[in-house]
């Protein structure tokens, strides 16, 4: 049995999802207009405009998609305009997209990670 190396620093954590979300980072040059709607990400209600893309209303509420493997640090849609394919995302059935294409509507459910779906499906 090996003894934990004490001098080794401590990998990174991805944040705690329950924790606050961080003052957004993203702000767009046009703020759009129109009916505010909720959509749910990873469990957590999100507001944005009918229409916003649901990466720029991520991004605006101060969330993330994903972490950078090595240095944990928060990271998502680096183009915000479908090249960098940095921005995928999963529906409540499992259907991946890309949170820079999809239009945000009332009652989307959405996870940052496949969910598990029924074995078979």
């Amino acid at each position: 049995m090996t003894q934990p190396d004490e001098t080794a620093e401590p990998e990174p954590q991805p944040p705690d999802p329950t924790e606050a979300a961080s003052p957004s980072q993203f702000v767009p040059a046009v703020r759009r207009k129109g009916a505010s709607v909720t959509f749910r990400l990873d469990g957590r209600d999100l507001c944005a405009h009918a229409g916003q893309s649901v990466l720029s209303a991520v991004l605006e509420a101060g969330q993330t998609l994903r972490y950078n493997e090595f240095s944990g640090e928060p990271r998502a849609g680096f183009c915000l305009m479908n090249a960098c394919q940095d921005c995928w995302i999963w529906t409540a059935q499992g259907t991946r997209l890309r949170a820079c294409q999809t239009p945000v509507s009332a009652g989307l459910e959405l996870h940052t990670s496949c969910p598990a779906t029924p074995e078979g499906t």
